[in-house]
């Protein structure tokens, strides 16, 4: 028998309007993995405070309640702030937004699917209808790391009425850093794996998944995500030409419409940062992918702003950092409750 005043994860099912018949045949019944704090059972009058936590590139929500070596879990990790009395009790959801391509990045494109519609229209209502939320957006947070502090940036940029408050932990920031390097190889791994449509095809059966797998799954889901267009076979441009592996110069500026650091620029999207409880920003100094050079160009860009924000670096790459959550959940959570 369960304790009631234990935490615990619920796995609810969600068959998604919006992702019928999307581009890439991927499930349109999805599984969104929600953390219960201790307690919740037996206060029935207690209303909760929400989260919304984004996966990285090659994982998903379920995924992140898993076993890590020398590392604590995310509900361990949640489990120990609210024990600690750091954070008061919180609920955490933790959507699948996968795709084949290893990421949605949490943005509609006609190359995957309209996964910000299904994020904001489908699980939002889903979870404040199936739990006890504070359901209004000055009490529900969005975070995330790697591609998921990306779609955390995006999402409190593009709704400020559904998310009042954000995290972005390592996102993917400044294409010119982020993205380029591995654009500059994008037309020899095409080769390598017979071209976009093959390599598509095969993507479940490649094996093994070495090196250029990851570096190719990454260009070709920024593709699907950045370069999407009506006209395209697969609903999206390539950046480069498969032939000469020169950049595509109009497709580039499609894709650089997408980076946090220039999306800022938009007084709208500027605005919405505004208004939010709290921005909070992190990068390891040491980031593999110079992460920390687009993060530090996006504080410098709220400064001048106005935009008030927390900004933090710290001595570390870009793999294993999700401890730092730890560093940002008492912070949204304080902010939620404020």
């Amino acid at each position: 028998m369960s304790n009631q005043n234990s935490s615990r994860v619920e796995a609810l099912s969600l068959d998604s309007r919006v992702l019928r018949d999307n581009p890439l045949g991927d499930p349109h019944v999805r599984q969104v993995s929600v953390y219960i704090p201790p307690g919740h059972d037996t206060e029935p009058d207690r209303r909760y405070p929400t989260l919304y936590l984004l996966s990285s590139h090659g994982s998903t929500g379920p995924s992140l309640m898993n076993w890590r070596a020398w590392d604590v879990s995310i509900k361990e990790q949640i489990d120990a702030l609210i024990e600690g009395g750091h954070i008061p009790p919180v609920i955490v959801v933790m959507p699948d937004m996968w795709t084949r391509f290893g990421s949605s990045q949490f943005i509609n494109s006609n190359g995957m699917g309209r996964y910000e519609d299904m994020l904001t229209g489908e699980i939002v209502p889903l979870i404040d209808a199936s739990y006890r939320t504070l359901a209004d957006r000055d009490h529900r947070g969005v975070m995330g790391r790697s591609s998921g502090g990306y779609g955390a940036i995006v999402q409190a940029m593009r709704h400020p009425d559904t998310f009042g408050a954000v995290a972005c932990h390592s996102g993917d920031l400044y294409w010119e850093y982020t993205c380029l390097p591995g654009l500059s190889r994008m037309h020899q791994h095409l080769e390598r794996f017979g071209g976009l449509d093959d390599f598509i095809r095969d993507i479940p059966t490649i094996r093994p998944k070495n090196s250029a797998f990851w570096d190719l799954i990454m260009t070709v889901c920024w593709s699907a995500a950045f370069g999407s267009s009506d006209s395209a076979p697969h609903g999206f441009d390539l950046p480069v030409d498969p032939v000469t592996g020169a950049l595509n110069p109009d497709v580039w500026q499609r894709w650089l419409a997408h980076d946090p650091v220039r999306m800022i620029d938009d007084p709208a999207h500027a605005d919405a940062l505004r208004r939010a409880r709290l921005v909070f920003i992190d990068a390891g100094q040491f980031d593999e992918y110079q992460l920390q050079v687009g993060a530090r160009i996006l504080h410098h860009k709220l400064d001048a702003l106005a935009i008030d924000h927390v900004y933090e670096e710290f001595p570390d790459g870009h793999r294993g950092t999700h401890y730092r959550y730890a560093d940002s959940l008492p912070r949204l959570v304080k902010a939620l409750m404020a």
